[in-house]
């Protein structure tokens, strides 16, 4: 009497070390969708830590102050103090004020300046502290526009 014939399970081995390679194809299905799924979910992480990673927290004048340490850059976001902006040479020279609080830091920046700057304006500029003032970055100037903080002139109704 001959034994009767082995049939492995898909990817299982017979009692003689052979490997059935023939695998059932909806469970080739469902590794594609969890290494599919998979692949999606570590891209979605990176994308999500690179977002938030690369991004930078405004600082007021006040907090600046506080925080700020030689060697670190900054993005300095207030309102430039009146009667403040000066010209140096090549140098614009300015404070910008805490919008909550009365205090101004003093401001050293070489770079375009953007058209709407002046007096009363708010800014936003990246800086790194040294010697008690904060040396602008070049070209890092920026100004907001005051018409979208603003409320409408007007009644709705």
């Amino acid at each position: 009497m001959s034994t009767p014939a082995y049939r492995p399970r898909d990817g299982h081995q017979d009692p003689h070390g052979r490997i059935d390679l023939n695998m059932d194809p909806s469970r080739k299905r469902v590794i594609r969708l969890i290494a599919a799924l998979t692949a999606a979910l570590l891209l979605a992480s990176a994308l999500v830590y690179t977002s938030f990673s690369a991004g930078r927290q405004e600082l007021t004048a006040s907090q600046l102050a506080q925080r700020a340490q030689p060697g670190h850059s900054y993005i300095l976001a207030g309102t430039v103090l009146n009667g403040s902006v000066q010209h140096s040479g090549a140098a614009l020279l300015f404070r910008v004020r805490d919008p909550k609080l009365a205090m101004s830091v003093p401001v050293r920046y070489t770079g375009t300046v953007p058209d709407p700057f002046a007096a009363g304006r708010g800014v936003l500029v990246t800086v790194h502290p040294q010697n008690g003032t904060y040396i602008g970055e070049q070209d890092s100037l920026t100004t907001k526009c005051p018409s979208k903080y603003q409320a409408a002139s007007g009644s709705y109704q």
